[in-house]
């Protein structure tokens, strides 16, 4: 028997508010078909808030494995509507209120919530959307003996919020959000304008902040001076694997592309990270640094007397195979190059403009993006930030500063930065979070064996939930005196180095 046309409005609009998720129409269709009948055929248990039963129980059946949490997603919510039939709202000392909720387009989420000090619950938040430009002083270190004083609670559906404050003698009472209330959601199905392998969309689901204006790009471009000497004549013979044919990992020995490694490879043929590069790699306690003996960034600030290098990070270079190797691009050792493999989407949060999420489950030591943007040099950089300061549109760009200190004379040239404020990728709109972020850079050789320019890759720390935000410590010290302003540091972390910073907030590209 053909569906009905109102059959076939329901599914068009389920399928339509999945697609927002990043969830397909085959992926949908067998939750559908499970729910449809759990329910009797009734639309109307499943169509309320822009069909979000429908995205929750596709997310949950992925972690569960089984149906059972159908029914009881079902239970749930006719017993919490019957619960919101009767409840309301009271008035003199009564001092919480219930309160679901919806956005009315489905793409509602679990939500973390920090209970301050103040006794009030709000959403964990983090700092602007920004990239370090900063000497690397030890700031990624964990500091001892510190406790958090923010219990973390989780609530899927109702939320009881404590406002501050009195209303004669009484908590002030916040109403019920309603859809007259909501603006229109704002949602674009690819900001990579198909230069991606995966499409990355972007949904702000209350419609309140502005589009991003940027250009997306998929690699890092030069701006105008930067010196890059990507040639084949740099890469010796005895530093490639010209007679490697296939996949690197799969012979018994490793070829000389995984000599900068220590002789083995990095990634597991599944193509994560190894937990014992990983664990060096966070190994914050064994940090080392070097020092410039003319430091680039400190001339920038004054010319005139400069002055001494606060020091830069020794790094953990990833080598990946060369164009000039004989393997192919499947090859196990070419992660990096391969481009943007899980899905991403680009959301508004709250309190700190736009913010990264992953629409799928991450394993530890995945790959997620690089960080791309315009190639600068050093100097370039700061006359681009002293025109623009105060206009509030920049992001703090990264240093490529992994081999700065190894030469006695670095000219400006070879001295570069990448800077994503009006060219750049995905990786613009990550947030940062002290210490304890989900998220690492990694510096990999992918053209040159010139430590002058890298590629800077996102690996995770550990397994990352579905709709989890992604986020990377910078490596700021908001005490420190920058060209472009500290931002105020709310990211949530019990290790926040910024929760009494002296830099005033970044507003969020736009």
């Amino acid at each position: 028997m053909a569906p009905s046309r109102e059959t076939k409005e329901h599914l068009a609009n389920a399928y339509k508010a999945a697609k927002a998720w990043g969830i397909s129409k085959e992926e949908i269709k067998p939750v559908l078909r499970n729910l449809f009948q759990a329910v009797g055929g009734r639309w109307e248990d499943i169509e309320p808030d822009d069909y979000k039963i429908v995205v929750e129980t596709y997310f949950e059946s992925n972690r569960k494995g089984d149906d059972e949490h159908i029914d009881q997603k079902l239970r749930k919510r006719r017993h919490l509507a019957d619960e919101e039939d009767q409840a309301s709202p009271g008035s003199g000392s009564s001092s919480e209120l219930s309160l679901r909720h919806s956005s009315g387009n489905g793409n509602d989420r679990p939500t973390c919530h920090l209970a301050s000090g103040d006794g009030s619950v709000h959403r964990e938040r983090a700092s602007a959307s920004a990239v370090p430009c900063s000497d690397h002083m030890n700031y990624f270190k964990k500091p001892k003996d510190k406790v958090s004083t923010d219990d973390a609670t989780f609530s899927a559906e109702r939320t009881s919020v404590r406002r501050p404050g009195s209303v004669n003698g009484g908590a002030r009472i916040q109403r019920p959000i309603t859809r007259e209330d909501k603006k229109p959601p704002k949602y674009i199905s690819d900001i990579t304008k198909s230069t991606e392998k995966v499409a990355i969309s972007l949904i702000d689901e209350v419609g309140s902040e502005s589009l991003p204006r940027f250009n997306y790009i998929p690699q890092n471009i030069i701006y105008e001076n930067a010196h890059l000497n990507i040639s084949m004549s740099r890469i010796a013979d005895e530093d490639c694997c010209l007679d490697c044919l296939g996949d690197c990992l799969s012979p018994p020995l490793p070829c000389a592309c995984a000599h900068e490694t220590g002789g083995e490879f990095v990634y597991t043929p599944e193509g994560l990270l190894k937990d014992d590069f990983l664990s060096k790699r966070m190994d914050t306690e064994k940090q080392e640094y070097i020092y410039c003996q003319d430091c680039p960034s400190e001339r920038n600030k004054n010319e005139a007397m400069p002055e001494r290098c606060k020091g830069h990070w020794v790094r953990k270079f990833i080598k990946e195979c060369w164009r000039k190797c004989g393997c192919d691009m499947r090859c196990g050792n070419r992660v990096v190059q391969r481009g943007i493999a899980c899905k991403l989407q680009v959301f508004h949060t709250k309190g700190k403009g736009w913010g990264v999420r992953t629409l799928e489950v991450l394993e530890k030591g995945s790959f997620v993006c690089e960080y791309v943007g315009e190639i600068l040099t050093n100097n370039e950089l700061y006359y681009r930030n002293m025109k623009s300061k105060g206009n509030g549109r920049h992001t703090y760009p990264v240093t490529l500063d992994g081999d700065w200190g190894s030469e006695q004379g670095l000219k400006d040239e070879d001295a570069l930065c990448l800077d994503a404020t009006l060219h750049g990728n995905v990786a613009r709109f990550i947030n940062h979070r002290c210490f304890d972020g989900n998220l690492v850079d990694i510096p990999v050789q992918v053209e040159t064996p010139d430590r002058h320019y890298y590629h800077v890759a996102f690996f995770t720390t550990r397994k990352v939930d579905a709709f989890e935000e992604l986020t990377w410590d910078y490596g700021l010290d908001f005490e420190e005196v920058h060209l472009i302003e500290a931002f105020q540091c709310i990211c949530g972390s019990q290790y926040c180095r910024g929760k009494n910073p002296k830099g005033k907030k970044v507003e969020k590209l736009g």
